[in-house]
């Protein structure tokens, strides 16, 4: 049977370049993969033609051959057929991975050498270091390098050994028709090595639990649930030459007896008293800044909110401050003595509708509601 062209079955012109090939392969193995197909025959051919098309064009030094000679006699002209090996037969695995990844929900495998873990840590701080900013120096339990073992997990003297399994590598490769997975080495369990007499210390961990010491700035303008990352701060890699992990610091702001903040703003509440309500007063006003003088004007009503330009929170990461808003309550006077009670009974027979007009409002509105209904 005559063999069809490479480029044809790829649907691709003869100066494809790698990632075209790439991608027109990716797509006829979604499409024709056996996975898919359970049972369909002419999908599995279709799926070993694109394969064994792939597998020759996507290595220069058989695409060259193929170019010149073509098929020999109906045949493929490699010795061997397509097997997976070699450079080409990788670009092959990596595109299985791709697919595999694909169908079933998950991402590649990352390579190389794997990271420290990152840690978390909850930090509290008041509300003025929140505000303005602050320095803490806070205790972290975090492994460290062995110092006895240099981190190796061998014992002094010795060294560990390249797993006789994985040849280093960390995982096995077990094929099986078209189908080539890697798993992680049962020897060394990833490690790539195995370690015959273990460091008596760490007893061939290569690590040790400590408490160490770590400063952390935190800026002006955190608020709760602010999260701080300190880059390398983290547990160590498991393996030499590799990353740390890094250090997260989330900040809980503890609350303030007087102050509530809303973001950038800043928010109290201050009793005054009947008299320098009704008379208005200068009065001392408690801010992030310490005390502020603001003018209370006559006639001032409990609820009243006065607002005291940047004295709020700093902006995180930006410039400027918020605002203080102050909310007048008035209070009302308690344990009044004879004299007391004769004076404020005394300014009651003198008041009028000018003195309360909030009260005579709210009764003439009472009466035109009852004069509405009777008509």
């Amino acid at each position: 049977m005559e063999k069809r062209d490479y480029y044809e079955i790829l649907g691709v012109g003869r100066e494809a370049g790698e990632q075209e090939l790439k991608s027109a392969y990716r797509k006829l193995a979604h499409q024709f993969h056996p996975d898919k197909n359970p049972g369909d025959k002419a999908s599995e051919e279709k799926f070993k033609e694109a394969s064994e098309a792939y597998e020759v064009l996507s290595d220069a030094e058989k695409r060259a051959r193929y170019d010149r000679f073509g098929h020999v006699n109906g045949q493929n002209p490699f010795e061997g057929g397509f097997p997976f090996g070699g450079a080409a037969g990788a670009n092959i695995n990596d595109i299985f991975g791709d697919i595999f990844g694909e169908m079933f929900g998950a991402g590649r495998r990352q390579r190389g050498r794997p990271r420290g873990a990152d840690l978390r840590y909850h930090l509290e701080i008041g509300f003025e270091e929140a505000a303005f900013g602050t320095t803490s120096r806070i205790q972290i339990p975090r492994p460290r390098r062995c110092d006895t073992c240099k981190g190796s997990g061998a014992k002094p003297g010795t060294q560990p050994r390249t797993c006789p399994t994985c040849g280093g590598v960390g995982e096995v490769r077990l094929t099986q028709g078209f189908f080539s997975v890697a798993r992680t080495c049962h020897h060394c369990g990833g490690a790539g090595r195995v370690i015959a007499d273990r460091c008596a210390e760490c007893g061939g961990a290569g690590m040790r639990r400590e408490e160490a010491t770590v400063e952390v700035k935190v800026p002006a303008g955190v608020d709760t649930g602010t999260r701080l990352k300190l880059a390398g701060e983290g547990e160590p890699a498991p393996q030499p030459g590799a990353a740390p992990g890094d250090l997260y610091v989330v900040v809980q702001v503890r609350e303030h007896p007087i102050f509530r903040r809303e973001e950038t703003e800043v928010v109290c509440e201050l009793p005054i008293s009947f008299v320098q309500a009704a008379l208005g007063a200068r009065i001392d006003v408690p801010t992030l800044d310490g005390p502020a003088e603001m003018r209370v004007p006559a006639g001032t009503q409990s609820g009243k909110v006065f607002r005291l330009r940047g004295k709020g929170i700093p902006s995180l990461g930006g410039s400027g401050r918020g605002d203080h808003h102050v909310r007048v309550l008035v209070e009302t006077p308690t344990h009044l003595t004879k004299e007391q009670k004769d004076l404020l009974e005394r300014f009651a027979d003198l008041s009028g509708e000018k003195t309360h007009p909030a009260s005579r409002n709210f009764w003439d509105k009472v009466g035109e509601l009852l004069r509405n209904r009777r008509a």
